[in-house]
């Protein structure tokens, strides 16, 4: 019912922040968790919470932190990391995509507005 589903994305929503926030402050952005986390993430809020612009923003933060630190990147976790980063650019330009697709006409000649960062509220854990 909706209701099991709105308490069921809502302990979701919480468990993911939970887990980002560990992963921000344990793990490289170029860590394989790390990155199958905000893939993961990422995919949540575009599919279950129907928040495409969010679930842009996380990807794009997640790829362009990695990028910025790819000479971190272990030898042993390079393939996990890189297929995870393509996937996560794959969604990017999907979901760019989609919302450049569904933008109204009277809209549409407008440049679009940068990303904002993401808030450090939104990813600490709740007290």
């Amino acid at each position: 019912t909706g209701d099991k589903r709105a308490v069921s994305s809502d302990a979701s929503l919480e468990a993911y922040k939970a887990a980002s926030s560990i992963a921000t402050v344990e793990l490289p952005p170029t860590h394989p968790i790390r990155l199958g986390l905000a893939l993961n993430f990422s995919v949540f809020y575009y599919e279950i919470l129907n928040a495409p612009d969010k679930a842009c923003q996380l990807a794009k933060q997640a790829f362009d932190d990695a990028i910025a630190e790819l000479d971190t990147l272990s030898e042993e976790s390079y393939k996990d990391s890189t297929l995870i980063m393509q996937l996560l650019r794959d969604n990017l330009t999907l979901w760019t995509s989609d919302l450049n697709d569904s933008v109204p006409e009277d809209k549409e000649d407008k440049p679009a507005e940068p990303a904002a960062a993401p808030e450090a509220a939104e990813a600490a854990p709740e007290a």
